[in-house]
């Protein structure tokens, strides 16, 4: 609760989280409005990028900064132990992300027009999944980093080579078989091929239901790591 009522009180951070992803595909329907099959190509795929990298740079730096204010310590004197501290701030962070997957769900589907052939709550599902993803990557590689500069520059780190390999600027068969292969153990990649078999099928198929599989298992993977690692002490 407490860090609910902290980003409560953040409104900037409320609008990036809300607000810029939902910005982001509205402009790129603007982009393609000639071109309404592009939009649908690349729509899907973004609807799940978009939250991921936003709950990336978010769950990040606000995790940083709980270390760097002595507040991770103060609680890891407690009783509590990692695994629960990280769970806690998880779903903090999963309310966050699942009012922005909602959001940007409606206004893709809804007011834009993007063709999602499957059921309508999929994609909802689909974009939130990638959202607690976002959240757990982030949570796990904010120990890392030493101050919010080196936060930052955990993005393109982390995730632009993802979005370089997930399929969404070449398809993955057209790619060179080395990089194909770095692709698959990527967690962005299943992310994208999901979205794509919800624009394209109406079936909710074992291929789906892998990716979405996969897209959990990273996120609990991340959680996992990321109490590995967390650090009481901010060095």
């Amino acid at each position: 609760m407490r860090v609910l009522r902290q980003l409560g009180r953040d409104r900037r951070t409320l609008a990036l989280v809300l607000l810029l992803p939902p910005t982001l595909l509205l402009t790129l329907r603007l982009l393609f409005n000639r071109s309404i099959d592009t939009f649908d190509r690349v729509g899907p795929a973004l609807l799940g990028i978009f939250p991921l990298m936003t709950m990336f740079f978010v769950t990040s730096v606000a995790m940083l900064r709980e270390r760097t204010s002595g507040t991770l310590e103060r609680l890891l004197t407690t009783p509590v132990g990692r695994g629960d501290l990280l769970v806690g701030y998880g779903l903090a962070f999963a309310v966050l992300a699942a009012a922005q997957a909602a959001f940007a769900t409606a206004l893709t589907v809804g007011a834009l027009g993007l063709t999602v052939r499957g059921s309508a709550p999929m994609p909802f599902v689909a974009a939130i999944l990638s959202s607690f993803l976002g959240t757990a990557l982030g949570l796990w590689m904010s120990a890392f980093a030493h101050t919010e500069f080196e936060a930052v520059q955990l993005i393109p780190a982390a995730l632009i080579p993802q979005f370089m390999l997930c399929g969404i600027l070449l398809p993955r068969h057209d790619m060179l078989p080395a990089l194909d292969a770095i692709s698959t153990v990527m967690p962005m990649t299943y992310v994208v091929d999901a979205m794509a078999r919800l624009s394209t099928s109406r079936q909710f198929d074992h291929w789906l239901a892998r990716d979405l599989v996969i897209v959990v298992g990273c996120t609990v993977a991340a959680l996992g790591l990321a109490a590995v690692t967390l650090r009481r002490r901010h060095p």
